[in-house]
Parts: C-alpha cells; structure tokens; sequence
C-alpha cells in the first residue's frame, strides 16, 4: 500500500500545520535555498533559460541551489510566460520536497522600461504610469486597474507583485517618481490601499497576487536627488526632520495586512538610526518595522546587497552602503542580523549554509525566515494548483475590453496646464479635421483627427510631444535612470519656442519626474502633460473625444534654483512653484 502523502501536500490542513510539517522535513540547503530571489528570463518559445547577464541557469538554481523565488525579467507572447511558467513548476515538482516555484514581476502595465525597475506593457493591457494613476486620482479607477493587472497576472503565474512605490516625490530630482503616487502623503496612501485590495482581493488566496510595498522606510528624500542604485546617491537626508511623514504610508499599509515590505537601498543621515544601508539597518527594520509598527510579513531586500556583479557588460558592485569593507559572508550575517528575510537579486544560499554550519547564526533564525516565505505559498495555493491554463491566459491577458480600459485611462491621465484664447476661445479642445502639423506622432495616427500638411507654414495649429528633460548619464545600466537637471538643454529649448513662434502650438510632455517648464507655459498656445498615453490617447483628449480630467500629482517648480533650494524630504518645498499640486484645467467641447 502508498505511503500517505505528507501533511504538507494536503490541501485540507490548516496553514500553519503545512508550514511546520514542511519546515520539519527540510535539510539546511534547502532551507537556505528560500532565502534567495533572483532574476530569471524565459528561453526560447517558453523554456527555462540558461545562464544569462551573469545569473546561473534556471534549472541550475531550481535542482541544484534549492531556489524557488523569481522575478522575471523582460516579457514574451502570452503563450510562452505561461510555458514557461508550467515548465518552472515541473522543474520544482520534480524535486525532493516539491516546493512550487514564486515568480514575482516588476511593474508591466505602462510605457517605462528600465531593467532595474519596470518593464513596458507588452502583450498586457497599457495604462499609465503610477503617477498618471495619481494624477487621475481616482481610487475606483486604481482599484480597477489592480483588479485587471492581476486577472493578467495569474493567468500566466506571475504571484508577487515587486510593487507599489509608496514613496513619497519629494526631491523633484530623483528618478524614481514616474512610479510613485506623487507627493501627497495622504494621496498616495488612498491609492496604495485601492492598488493592493485590487491586487490581492478580500485575502491572500489562490487568485490573488501578494504586494510588496517599496522602499522601506520611504525612498523619497534622495540627497541631490541622485538614486542609491548608484554609491554617489546612496545618502538620504532629513534637513526638514519629516522621516515620520514618509513613513505614513508604510503604516498604511500594514494595518491593512500587507504581507510583504522591500526596504530600499539608502542610507539614513542625520537620523537616530545607523548611517548605514536599510537592509543592514537593525533600527530600521527590526526595532521600528517589526517591533514598533508590528510587521509580521516578508522582509525582502532591494536587488544585488552582498555581492558585486557584472550588469549588461559592466562592473555593478554589492549596494552594501556604508558597510562596503565586509565581506558577502559578513553582509549576509548582517542583513540576516537585522531582520531581512530574502535576498533579492542574490543566488548564494551556501552562505547561509556557512554561517549556520560554523555556529555565527542559529538555524532557528533561518527558520523563521523559512515559515513566513512558506506560508506565503500556501496562501498563494501554489501547492495545490501548479500549472496555469495557457489557452485561457491567451483570452484574458491584453483582452480587448482591458485594453479599452487602460487606453481611456491614459487619455484621463492627460493633465492640461494652460489653455489660451485663439481667436476669441480657448485652443483646446481642437476641431475635428483641422489642419495639423505634428512633431514626436505618428502622422497616419494623426491623420485620423485631421488634415496632416508637411510644412507648419500651412497648418491651423502644430502639436509639439517631448519628454520631460534630464541629464544623461553614462554606462548601459546607469543611462537607464532619468537624473539631474530638470531644466531643458538651452539648444532644446530654443527649438521649442522656435515652433511656437510660427503659429498657434499645443506642446506635450511626458512627465516621468518634474521639469521646468517656465519658458513653454509662456509662450504654447495650449500646454499639456502625459504621464504615459499613446498617441491615440493624447489626441482624444486634445480633441475632446474623452475628457482629459488629470491633476498635477506634484508641484511644478519654478526655477532650478528653487529645487536645489528645497528640503528634499518635505514635500511641497520648492519656492512659488509654476503650477501647484492638484492643478489641471478642464476642457469643455464646444456646444
């Protein structure tokens, strides 16, 4: 007669009797397996890859590391995410304890795509970016978005969400805004309580995708505005004394039973916590997170802490801030010491298995570690339903009617800033079949809206798309971030004002942060800002086929000057800004 299956693997039994039947049976290595999150990409026509960007093979950190935690990287056709995902499961099952796999995702909804924080949409349906989700304001429509982003996630196994950016846009500068909810506390709190109930739904359960809310504790007030991916960003300053305000989120979230935190990169300055990196921080993530705010959930760390890499051909060194002369043992010992839970962007469980083996960590600290990232998966019911349908995902990822819904929330993002008379009206919103110059649009797209002349000579009105102006920086990784000087480049500029100077001239631009726009309010006819809209999606709103209804999610400054003037951890902070948060016109079609 068989054996009887594990308690474990019986669906009927209580969580927490899975977790400790399951955590009874594991060896050390595979324990420590666990505690590693790495990246992994899907091969060819939806295989398990091998090695790439200096990450093992799939196969390799499933057998032979133990490993059962992913964030997948880049996208693929609907068909092969879900192949890929089912090939990932079979791997898994076929091993000592059958412990499913947890592939976790970047944000993959909108237009930004960066290696380090977000891919762009894909085969998914394409909604604007976070901060667009603000400027719409709207917690149904937030919730609705979530709701949608996770049908299409489960569909093709995607089960953690490495998302929403709770931080707070405070230093105008810094890179990380196109993410955030903006610069309101309060804002952002109602909209991260919407996202994670339309992730997640009433429970963590078998249709639902586990949030982790990022960067512990508050990303935001980045010294100069530069990102701590980088040594040179890695300080975060309180000049104004409001740690406590971009916390409130945080606190947000953990009342309402948010299972996982990710705390980011930086270091504290000026605080009463150690200057150095929060996922070395005790302070921060053992005596405040756990012990003050109560968090019983995962604690994983920011990508890439212990070891230095090599990243798209470059050096990429360990983010260990302020602890950069211990080595990746002591580092693990440390962050393990301060009450991180997994490694993300690490696959090096032995040592784990060293520092338990040589008695510097009790087996009983990893232990702990094990049971919260275990219970995780039951909740998730990654044990008792390990494969998705391919066919369905097919119907439900990138459905028409989501990506209906997405695009018109593009449009509604669409946030008008000035709207001046032409001819005894406001420009906006345009007459259908108008003559149009355009510059940064498809002009076949255009062509729909009107009538599309080559030279502006002979347009009734010119549309101007740019992008919000920043510093390129150099090396393949770096580039990627949008840092630096928020004002256009003088030779950009003039370019600009020249095109407004040969007729009426409606300017766009995609706000990924702040920029100065002083000089174009002056002088476009109509001044709009995207915060992720197609072309299609701007002109309904230009138009007036849909109502553009955004708000500015944050402060507009004024000057340079006035941003590096500013404290860069209290928000609303720069001198008589040029549009305040919560501006936007409205545009009414004519009768």
């Amino acid at each position: 007669s068989r054996m009887p299956d594990p308690a474990y693997l019986d669906a009927t039994e209580p969580i927490d009797r899975r977790v400790h039947d399951l955590l009874g049976r594991m060896t050390l290595a595979e324990k420590a397996g666990q505690l590693f999150h790495t990246m992994a990409v899907i091969g060819p026509g939806g295989t398990v890859s091998g090695p790439f960007l200096g990450v093992a093979g799939t196969e390799d950190l499933i057998v032979q590391r133990g490993m059962t935690h992913f964030n997948l990287l880049g996208a693929a056709t609907v068909a092969e995410m879900a192949t890929w995902h089912n090939a990932l499961q079979d791997l898994a099952f076929a091993t000592r304890l059958q412990i499913p796999v947890t592939v976790s995702t970047d944000p993959r909804h909108a237009f930004t795509h960066n290696l380090g924080t977000s891919a762009s949409a894909g085969p998914f349906s394409e909604w604007p970016e976070a901060i667009g989700l603000a400027a719409i304001g709207d917690a149904e429509l937030v919730e609705r978005f979530a709701t949608i982003a996770r049908q299409e996630y489960v569909a093709v196994g995607l089960r953690v969400a490495l998302h929403p950016q709770i931080d707070l846009a405070t230093e105008p500068r810094w890179c990380r805004i196109g993410g955030t909810f903006g610069e309101d506390a309060q804002l952002t709190s109602e909209l991260m309580l919407a996202y994670v109930r339309g992730f997640r739904g009433d429970a963590i359960g078998p249709d639902a995708v586990a949030t982790m809310v990022k960067h512990f504790p508050g990303g935001g007030p980045q010294l100069d505005g530069e990102d701590p991916h980088f040594d040179y960003g890695r300080e975060q300053v309180y000049p104004g004394g409001r740690f406590d305000l971009h916390l409130q989120p945080f606190i947000d979230a953990i009342d309402a039973g948010i299972t996982q935190v990710m705390p980011y990169y930086g270091m504290p300055m000026g605080t009463p916590y150690d200057e150095v990196a929060f996922g070395f921080n005790r302070g921060v993530l053992t005596d405040l997170l756990r012990e003050r705010l109560g968090f019983d959930g995962i604690i994983c760390s920011d990508w890439g802490l212990l070891t230095d890499k090599e990243l798209l051909g470059e050096p990429m060194a360990a983010r260990s801030w302020g602890l950069e002369h211990l080595t990746p043992l002591e580092l693990t010992r440390v962050a393990l010491d301060a009450g991180i839970d997994q490694f993300g962007g690490e696959d090096c469980p032995e040592l784990v298995i060293e520092l338990v083996e040589t008695g510097a960590l009790p087996e009983s600290r990893i232990d702990g570690s094990v049971a919260r990232l275990l219970h995780e998966k039951f909740a998730l019911g990654l044990f008792d339903q390990r494969h998705v349908d391919v066919d369905r995902a097919q119907q439900v990822v990138g459905s028409a009617a989501f990506r209906a819904e997405g695009q018109r929330a593009q449009t509604r993002a669409v946030t008008v800033l000035t709207n001046h008379d032409h001819g005894g009206r406001p420009l906006l919103p345009l007459a259908p079949g108008c003559r149009l110059f355009v510059d940064g649009i498809d002009p076949t797209v255009a062509a729909e809206y009107g009538s599309v002349t080559e030279r502006q000579v002979d347009a009734q009105v010119s549309i101007i798309r740019t992008k919000a102006p920043f510093e390129p920086r150099p090396g393949a990784f770096e580039s990627l971030f949008h840092a630096g000087s928020l004002a256009f480049a003088p030779d950009a500029l003039a370019s600009l004002l020249r095109t407004m100077q040969a007729g009426p001239t409606v300017v766009d631009v995609f706000l990924d942060r702040p920029a100065i726009l002083t000089e174009l309010a002056d002088h476009a006819a109509a001044l709009v800002v995207d915060f992720g809209a197609n072309d299609r999606a701007l002109l309904d709103a230009l138009f007036g086929i849909e109502e553009p209804q955004g708000r500015l999610p944050f402060d507009l400054p004024r000057t340079m000057d006035a941003v590096a003037a500013s404290r860069p951890d209290v928000p609303f902070d720069t001198n008589d800004p040029l549009f305040r948060f919560g501006h936007g016109l409205a545009i009414t079609p004519p009768r």
